[in-house]
């Protein structure tokens, strides 16, 4: 398994959110806090809700940025495994993580939920989200036919990290791609709050 240097790390989020990766990768290199920064702070900024739509009680508020918190967990652990190779099956990153695999093994160590197994299983659970909607820490759903076949997280500016297939690493892929754009169906979000049945 290849395992990618911290400051290439920080470049690679800081693409990800269309920002400058000089800023972010100092030859020297930058530490976890370095991206775990970038990362908050980019999430704070796609959780901004309109104008419009800002009002809201303490209570709201103190509830959005614990979603906040929890975006920047889900996505900072998940870019700490990008060039982790892809597994069918796998489920850690010691054997290697499938699509499916590397979710569960995110939200498990991020939120401490137990997502189920399959991307199909994960495509019913938490709340759907339109596609416009979409927030960092989001999964997003793609197959064929309607059918779900592959899962993987947003993580803003119309990205998302996943673990793509054998023979691939777990990278980040842009939505708007042809591939990507024609096959995808839905997304999902999951917190704390969300209540699982067996």
């Amino acid at each position: 398994m290849k395992w990618i240097k911290q400051a290439t790390l920080c470049a690679l989020a800081a693409l990800a959110f269309g920002l400058a990766p000089a800023a972010y990768a100092a030859p020297e290199g930058l530490d976890n806090d370095a991206l775990e920064r970038l990362i908050r702070e980019r999430t704070s900024h796609s959780n901004n809700a309109p104008a419009s739509s800002r009002q809201s009680s303490s209570s709201g508020n103190r509830s959005s940025s614990g979603s906040q918190d929890e975006a920047g967990d889900l996505i900072m652990n998940a870019m700490s495994l990008i060039g982790l190779s892809y597994r069918f099956g796998g489920n850690s990153p010691t054997q290697g993580l499938d699509c499916s695999g590397f979710m569960q093994y995110i939200f498990k160590r991020s939120m401490g939920i137990t997502l189920p197994r399959t991307s199909a299983e994960m495509a019913t659970v938490g709340q759907q989200v339109d596609r416009a909607n979409l927030k960092p820490g989001d999964m997003v759903f793609f197959g064929g036919g309607g059918r779900v076949s592959h899962v993987g997280m947003y993580i803003g500016n119309d990205r998302f990290i996943h673990a793509p297939r054998t023979g691939r690493d777990i990278e980040i892929t842009s939505m708007n791609g042809t591939y990507w754009k024609n096959r995808y169906i839905t997304a999902r979000r999951v917190d704390r709050s969300t209540r699982f049945t067996r």
